[in-house]
């Protein structure tokens, strides 16, 4: 294993913030696997999960298995952890900008199409290399001007080559689940078996605002669609948000199963040598994002759940009130949809128009921007 530093732009005279990667196997070698922790800063478990990682990583290295290349970044935004108010820790948006740390990610499509549009040829393996080369210039190309951008352009630099990345995250309140795009579903799926996913939700492009992972697995196909009738496009990278159930679900426990179930699916893809545990059950069939049932608070009021993450519901049922303690009013928070309650808030005032919980059902009922900004 190697350690390499990246600094960071300086965001005031006399500080300045690095990111750290742990780099395992040989790079060209093989498969080249990226795997990030705590992009959104108060979600902890990927954490925990990336320390338990390093050591089975350490002793397969060891051991000769690695057959590609691992990056591994234990902590993806020491921006995030930095914001600290009030003993609270304020990870998912940037105090500066007021941006998400997990959006405003780069258009590889837009900035590769015509780049490469008369260089591609008949070889799939060749448009590949081609692809991968555009990229990485127009990452070069980029001049941040501030902190957050630098984090970005880092974490895209260390991760824009590879096959297979993993982004790893927490709800408030939840149960395993993961989202990917609908092209990589197949190469996702085994991931979500080895983890107990109980939700796998898939989109073609959930929104304006790119995710870091959908800017990753986005490019690919929909080159692939763009030059359908020219040439060869392969879907090289497959990408996935993994939300490690909740915030609070920080354990040794947890985390040594999880790290054990990423290392089953890696050597399920070939990246590690040695035979790959039989696959479970999957627990959940993969659904479109846009059949989930995000539910609101129409008014302020004490939050009382009546459901708790991981019920099958069905449509019309009550998953918990609102309460205004000022007028003895109850409403009920309904579902829309059949399905499994994946996520859920974990505070109990609710502010008008804040989300609730979240089911994942089958038939989408949804449009538009799919993730919250």
């Amino acid at each position: 294993m190697q350690q390499q530093l990246h600094p960071l732009l300086s965001p005031s005279l006399g500080t300045q913030r690095q990111l750290v990667s742990w780099h395992f196997g040989r790079a060209g070698a093989g498969r080249k696997v990226y795997i990030q922790a705590s992009l959104h800063a108060d979600e902890l478990p990927g954490m925990l999960v990336a320390d338990h990682l390093r050591g089975l990583l350490d002793a397969a290295e060891a051991r000769g298995e690695l057959l590609g290349e691992v990056v591994l970044v234990p902590m993806a935004n020491p921006i995030g952890l930095s914001q600290t108010v009030m003993h609270h820790q304020i990870g998912r948006f940037e105090l500066g900008a007021m941006e998400n740390f997990n959006r405003h990610y780069p258009d590889f499509f837009k900035l590769v199409k015509d780049v490469v549009a008369d260089q591609l040829g008949p070889d799939a393996d060749t448009n590949k290399r081609l692809i991968r080369a555009a990229m990485r210039q127009a990452l070069d190309a980029q001049t941040p001007t501030t902190e957050l951008q630098s984090q970005r352009q880092v974490l895209m630099t260390l991760s824009h080559d590879a096959d297979l990345v993993l982004d790893l995250h927490c709800d408030f309140e939840a149960v395993m689940h993961l989202y990917v795009e609908q092209p990589m579903v197949d190469q996702i799926e085994p991931l979500a078996r080895y983890l107990g996913a109980r939700a796998l939700l898939w989109a073609r492009g959930s929104g304006p605002l790119i995710s870091f992972d959908e800017a990753l697995s986005g490019p690919w196909w929909r080159l692939q669609e763009h030059f359908k009738d020219r040439a060869p496009i392969p879907l090289a990278c497959a990408s996935t948000t993994v939300e490690l159930r909740s915030q609070t679900e920080v354990s040794d426990e947890l985390a040594a199963q999880d790290a054990q179930a990423i290392v089953n699916y890696l050597r399920e893809r070939g990246v590690l040598a040695g035979p790959a545990p039989a696959l479970p059950p999957a627990l959940c069939a993969a659904t479109p994002l846009a059949a989930t049932d995000d539910m609101h608070a129409p008014h302020s009021g004490v939050v009382v759940f009546h459901r708790q993450v991981g019920d099958v519901v069905k449509a019309g049922d009550v998953l918990a009130h609102i309460v205004d303690p000022l007028n003895q009013r109850r409403t009920p928070i309904t579902t829309r949809t059949d399905g499994v309650i994946y996520a859920r808030h974990n505070l109990r005032w609710a502010t008008t128009g804040m989300e609730v919980c979240r089911v994942a059902g089958a038939v989408p009922i949804r449009s538009g921007n799919l993730l919250s900004p």
